[in-house]
């Protein structure tokens, strides 16, 4: 990289809670937060924002009669906007850049209004422009009252970190100085979820019965698939340069896809993966990365692919490994973002925060962390960040 670009805040509401006090003393603790949820006749399990939250989000929707038709989606990113330009220190009406990504966009009002079509043979005045994916980084514009770039995107569970690597292309260039970054995702309806039943991916353990875990994200010895679907938003904002209040640096990314044999593949080795880490470590040392969040998605492919590729571009240097998958379920565009705030704050309190499925003792003053994200189609992305 050119030069490093600082993380000057990270803020997201998911269902570990809103604030980065109550996010980290849901990391420490052993729990997950995934519950069972009926759709139709069957309960699944999912992980939903909390209620206290909802409350807040509430607050925000009937604020303002134009947000009043928004979807889950924007108003959660909303929210973790507003507070991470806020503890950045950047004001209304400053000059950056804005690219907030979604996997889906708006899932449950789309449904909605195609509910209504297919009951009534036409729709409301708005369910064009509040379904379209690119309302997100619009209405977060209009908000934040910037007068930067804003981006919309989808590419599917890569996404947040997909504005990630856009937001530093911007700031390398020097086209903007200032980026706001991330995803919002809720797909938590029962057609999104009946799409991932389809896939055999979805978790069923404990539906029937009591276990400790739904969702065996970095668990190696499982003979199923446990992917369990989360909500949420999260946000960074990326400043160029060395800053005084960063909290974190970026200081190298990677990307790449590999070859598809099927819609969903990915290699035994993770490829793309491979590819990906390669370009983010540039001329650093693999042995001076010191964790690696993983992107894991409590798959048997998704997980073991993506340690064979550790293994790969690491080889004996192999750093720790780590995924919050099994605490607060995969959130499609918003999980990239989600791990890097956990990398943050692993970086900024100096405690790595494990699986409940590893042993890891000896842990080591934590500089270096990689974080990693995938979607469909073998589209990895790979961000390296260090303690300034």
């Amino acid at each position: 990289m050119k030069q490093p670009i600082s993380i000057t805040s990270v803020s997201s509401i998911s269902p570990l809670g809103s604030d980065l006090e109550s996010t980290w003393e849901a990391y420490l603790n052993g729990q997950h937060y995934l519950t069972k949820k009926r759709f139709g006749d069957q309960k699944e399990w999912v992980s939903a924002i909390q209620q206290e939250d909802i409350q807040k989000i509430n607050e925000i929707k009937n604020a303002d009669p134009k947000y009043r038709s928004l979807d889950k989606t924007v108003l959660y990113a909303l929210f973790a906007a507003r507070k991470a330009v806020s503890m950045a220190g950047w004001q209304l009406g400053d000059d950056f850049g804005i690219n907030i990504g979604s996997s889906r966009g708006a899932t449950e009002l789309f449904e909605t209004y195609h509910e209504e079509f297919l009951a009534n043979g036409k729709n409301s005045t708005l369910s064009s422009p509040t379904t379209t994916l690119g309302n997100i980084s619009s209405w977060l514009a209009h908000d934040l009252k910037t007068h930067g770039p804003e981006i919309s995107h989808s590419i599917t569970c890569s996404t947040g970190l997909h504005a990630v690597l856009n937001g530093v292309a911007w700031l390398q260039s020097g086209m903007a100085h200032k980026f706001l970054v991330g995803g919002s995702e809720a797909p938590l309806t029962p057609f999104t979820i009946s799409q991932m039943k389809a896939l055999k991916v979805y978790s069923r353990r404990g539906l029937h019965e009591e276990v400790n875990f739904p969702c065996l994200a970095l668990e190696m010895e499982k003979k199923e698939n446990t992917m369990v679907l989360g909500e949420g938003a999260s946000v960074a904002c990326l400043e160029v340069g060395e800053k005084k209040n960063a909290l974190a640096q970026i200081v190298g990314v990677g990307y790449a896809t590999e070859p598809l044999k099927h819609n969903i593949s990915i290699s035994t080795d993770a490829l793309c993966f491979q590819r990906s880490m390669k370009m983010a470590l540039g001329d650093i040392s693999p042995s001076e990365v010191d964790v690696v969040v993983m992107h894991a998605p409590g798959t048997i492919k998704g997980d073991s692919s993506e340690i064979k590729a550790i293994k790969k571009i690491f080889g004996g240097n192999l750093p720790l490994m780590t995924t919050n998958k099994w605490k607060l379920g995969h959130t499609f565009a918003s999980s990239g973002v989600l791990s890097l705030e956990l990398a943050v704050l692993m970086l900024q309190e100096q405690c790595l925060i494990s699986t409940p499925f590893q042993t890891i003792s000896d842990v080591k003053k934590l500089k270096r962390i990689m974080v990693n994200a995938v979607g469909f189609g073998g589209n990895a992305v790979s961000v390296l960040i260090d303690k300034p």
